[in-house]
């Protein structure tokens, strides 16, 4: 019994030998039978030999069309797309009910830190647009009770998760000032001259403020919360600006006309200036 077993294993061992030696040799085979076929290998076929891959998959990778390629591009670069299409994410979209929908796009919200028009979180979600104007309006309502310390806003022409005004007023020192590097006051004063002046020209900062302003003006406009907004039909055609996008979104403001409104004081003081 044991010369037998003793020559099952020989023979098994010569077997895996041979298997052993043999990947190569198949492999060249089946370039060669390729070959014949087709009369060319391209560079998929190339490839798919030198990793090791089956001649099936190596043919299916060969016929692949131009199409199939170009689609994948586009997918790829879909970047706020989930793409459920070859996925199970299109089939659980549909179970999800009215508090489902508004869950994901909270969710999306909660995420991203710009605002985002119905459109694009359309496209994010994979929901309908009708779907996403829905949920907005059921977040409305649930952010709206007094316990809530969020609600949701419109600004630059989209949806964000932003504090409400009255919570907000307590964490002002630690939060509102993240963004801005720290301002000075003398850069928040300015700031505030261009936000209710505007547009306004760098000599018409200092009639204000009587000091010069080079330096502040070229913080903000570093820190983009003020831009240039063409040239006041003057002599010597000076320099406007006027506040940004940025600007307003830092303030939590939809527009200029949410700026509190200046004193009687404050008012004659601007108007003299210009």
């Amino acid at each position: 019994m044991q010369k037998e077993t003793g020559g099952v294993d020989s023979l098994d061992s010569e077997k895996e030998l041979k298997t052993a030696e043999t990947p190569q040799n198949a492999q060249n085979e089946a370039v060669e039978s390729e070959i014949q076929a087709n009369g060319a290998v391209d560079a998929t076929s190339e490839k798919a030999s030198e990793a090791g891959t089956s001649p099936a998959a190596t043919s299916d990778a060969g016929t692949a069309s131009e199409a199939d390629f170009d689609s994948e591009d586009d997918e790829n670069a879909e970047g706020d797309s989930q793409n459920p299409e070859n996925s199970d994410i299109a089939s659980k979209l549909e179970e999800l009910d009215e508090n489902g929908k508004a869950a994901l796009i909270e969710a999306i919200l909660f995420m991203e830190s710009d605002s985002r028009t119905v459109e694009a979180l359309s496209k994010i979600s994979g929901l309908e647009e009708k779907d996403v104007n829905e949920s907005l309006e059921h977040l409305k309502e649930k952010y709206s009770c007094e316990d809530s310390g969020i609600e949701l806003v419109q600004r630059l022409g989209g949806w964000m998760l932003a504090p409400k005004k009255e919570s907000f007023f307590f964490v002002h020192e630690r939060y509102g000032k993240k963004n801005d590097g720290k301002l000075s006051k003398a850069a928040i004063e300015t700031l505030a001259i261009i936000a209710y002046s505007q547009p306004i020209t760098r000599a018409e900062i200092e009639s204000i403020r009587h000091v010069n302003v080079d330096n502040m003006m070229r913080l903000l406009l570093e820190r983009k919360l003020i831009k240039k907004a063409g040239t006041k039909n003057i002599p010597g055609q000076p320099t406007q600006y006027r506040t940004t996008e940025e600007f307003l979104e830092f303030f939590h403001l939809q527009s200029i006309a949410e700026l509190p409104q200046l004193s009687e004081e404050e008012q004659k003081r601007f108007e003299l200036a210009r």
